[in-house]
């Protein structure tokens, strides 16, 4: 068996902004290592797969992929990472063929067991038996190994995991069982690392968590009433170079006065926040384990409003939960009116394996039918609102942190204003690509807004 002596990695990531960093951070490791990442698959010796099971059209995704490699050609290691991998673990051998199964807790140790793998069958250990690994046990401490950056040049911005794992068992989602508890970094660690982003160029920076805003509430105390979220937004706030600071994901129990507060004094703080609502019935609310009620979610907007004028508030939603009937439905749609957000990522209910909600009463169970519905009915509703927030900015001149070439038209630039809106005009990507400067906005098609840098 031939073993390169520099194997080509290639990784391909679904899911969420969570993962893209955790690929980030498995990639740079490897070429640390010594290895070369490629961005195609046809090229690798090492194939590898960044998983999500928060639904079931991404795992099948994630299988499909590995079959289509497959049978193109079987590289010399293949396997899994992340959620999918962490759920299914021992499965996925037998299922998918692969060589190794690493969950949520292990990324850091990706690359020793790729290592181990190739020395396997570089000794012909292959020849009489599989020789595959499958980690998915938990490990103390390994929300703090997702630490390091690989950037393209000029790259503007970056995300910056602050904590892994989620406490709050909503009974649709398997986070909690793929990622584990709750654990935050220390603050010290992440000012640092974003001082290293910011003498490397980077302008803006997201902290990532899976319940952003309850950051720490286990592992350190409150300091003058501020939480220790709050603390650590004050502490990013003063590194120099960077301009805005992001957040994602919160959940609306994390909102408490000092993070409204904060928006008020801390400028870095980029006017949008992502809001996830899930439903707009206090009866679906509550069999989905979400502990407010619809008042206090739509209180909670205006007080958020209130604090930073203009700021853009988007969220998630899931249409068609088990039970949800259609009064049920129509006071989500009702809230949606009243609260007129500027975008919303409208999800049909699936099972999840593994969560409370799938074994709920079959008879509860909605027809796909009804859930497309229910989806395309909102999101008429979501586009009606939130174009007219983007014809309000026809005319205007915006600000804009380009991020390089548009994935729709390489000709163009890309980047996008403090609101999170994507921008497209043209530009030298030498000359703007990671800079912030105005753009002035002549029209706008569905989600994207377009228009023309500002001379000064």
């Amino acid at each position: 068996m031939f073993i390169p002596p520099m194997p080509k990695v290639y990784i391909k990531t679904y899911g969420c902004q969570m993962n893209e960093r955790d690929t980030e951070q498995v990639s740079q490791m490897f070429v640390e290592r010594g290895y070369t990442m490629t961005g195609r698959d046809e090229d690798a010796d090492v194939v590898l797969i960044n998983t999500c099971s928060v639904r079931d059209q991404a795992e099948q995704k994630a299988l499909g992929k590995m079959g289509m490699v497959r049978r193109r050609r079987v590289p010399l290691v293949t396997g899994f990472m992340g959620c999918m991998a962490q759920s299914r673990g021992t499965e996925l051998l037998d299922k998918a063929k692969v060589d190794l199964v690493v969950g949520t807790q292990k990324y850091h140790r990706v690359v020793e067991y790729v290592d181990e793998i190739i020395r396997a069958k570089e000794t012909q250990l292959m020849d009489d038996e599989r020789f595959s690994i499958v980690d998915i046990e938990e490990e103390a401490a390994s929300q703090n190994a997702i630490r390091d950056h690989s950037l393209k040049e000029k790259q503007g911005s970056a995300f910056v995991s602050i904590m892994q794992g989620c406490n709050m068992k909503c009974t649709f989602c398997i986070v909690p069982y793929t990622r584990g508890g709750e654990r935050g970094r220390p603050i010290a660690d992440i000012v640092e690392e974003v001082r290293r982003l910011a003498d490397r160029g980077v302008k803006e920076v997201t902290l990532l968590g899976q319940i952003v805003n309850l950051y720490g509430r286990h592992e350190f105390p409150a300091v003058d009433g501020k939480s220790p979220f709050v603390q650590l937004l004050e502490s990013v706030h003063e590194v120099p170079g960077i301009q805005r600071i992001r957040f994602t994901s919160p959940h609306p129990i994390g909102y408490k006065k000092d993070l409204i507060e904060a928006f008020t004094y801390l400028p870095k703080l980029a006017e949008h926040v992502h809001l996830p609502v899930q439903s707009g019935s206090d009866a679906i609310l509550k069999k989905m384990h979400r502990p407010y009620s619809t008042a206090k979610f739509i209180d909670l907007v205006s007080r958020i409003r209130a604090a930073r004028p203009g700021i853009a508030v988007t969220t998630d939603v899931i249409v068609g939960f088990p039970g949800e009937t259609e009064e049920h439905y129509q006071e989500t749609r009702a809230m949606f009116e009243e609260l007129k957000f500027e975008n919303a990522f409208v999800f049909r209910y699936s099972k999840r394996r593994g969560t409370p909600a799938a074994e709920m009463d079959e008879s509860l169970q909605l027809s796909e039918q009804v859930k497309e519905q229910r989806n395309q009915d909102l999101l008429a509703v979501v586009n009606k609102h939130a174009w007219t927030k983007y014809e309000e900015l026809v005319g205007q001149d915006v600000e804009v942190l380009c991020e390089g070439p548009s994935k729709t038209n390489e000709t163009r630039l890309m980047g996008r204003t403090r609101t999170n809106k994507i921008v497209v005009f043209d530009g030298n990507p030498q000359r703007h690509t990671g800079e912030i400067f105005n753009v002035h906005i002549s029209h706008y098609e569905n989600f994207t807004l377009y228009g023309d840098i500002v001379t000064q």
